[in-house]
């Protein structure tokens, strides 16, 4: 499974996503880690699995192995942290104000530079749509030295990554729905 496989799978009515898809991969705002992680922890938060096995199978190798397990670890630390934090901006109240009490050990020592660790945390929390930790990370990103180009070429590999998922993952339940029908 490659990219380019992927980019075959989508259907015409998708083809502004094919084109994004291929024209992401050579994003040049980002540097080749930057944007290398960016696509994988896009892929994981996506959680489609075909798409992060040919995302992974395609950057992996651009990545050094602490960096490919750093930016794993952004996607699964920021499945957990969007939940509670997009709950307690929501609900507001006495949450904001209650220590979290969950382990977050990853973002002090994430294995990579901090702020391409930051950028990819940002692009989950754009997928998974908590606006605090968005905020929180551009933050960092920005404070850390890169610039609002490259934060939006993070957030749109994330939303063309999001956007991919679900297209395959429409495509593949009225497949099964043909399938069924026979």
């Amino acid at each position: 499974m490659s990219l380019e496989s992927i980019r075959g799978r989508l259907p015409d009515y998708a083809k502004d996503l094919k084109l994004n898809l291929g024209s992401l991969a050579a994003e040049p705002a980002l540097t080749q880690q930057q944007r290398a992680g960016t696509f994988i922890a896009s892929a994981i938060a996506s959680r489609n699995a075909e798409l992060t096995a040919a995302l992974t199978a395609e950057f992996g190798a651009k990545l050094s192995a602490e960096a490919l397990i750093a930016a794993k670890a952004a996607a699964a630390i920021m499945g957990m942290n969007n939940v509670y934090y997009r709950f307690t901006h929501l609900v507001g109240g006495d949450y904001a104000s209650m220590p979290a009490k969950l382990r977050m050990n990853i973002m002090a020592r994430p294995g990579v530079e901090k702020v391409d660790f930051e950028l990819w945390s940002l692009a989950v929390s754009a997928i998974n749509g908590c606006g605090m930790c968005m905020e929180s990370h551009e933050k960092v990103v920005l404070h850390g030295g890169l610039g609002k180009e490259q934060v939006q070429a993070a957030v749109r590999i994330a939303a063309v990554v999001h956007a991919v998922a679900g297209v395959l993952d429409a495509e593949d339940a009225l497949a099964a729905q043909l399938r069924a029908a026979a």
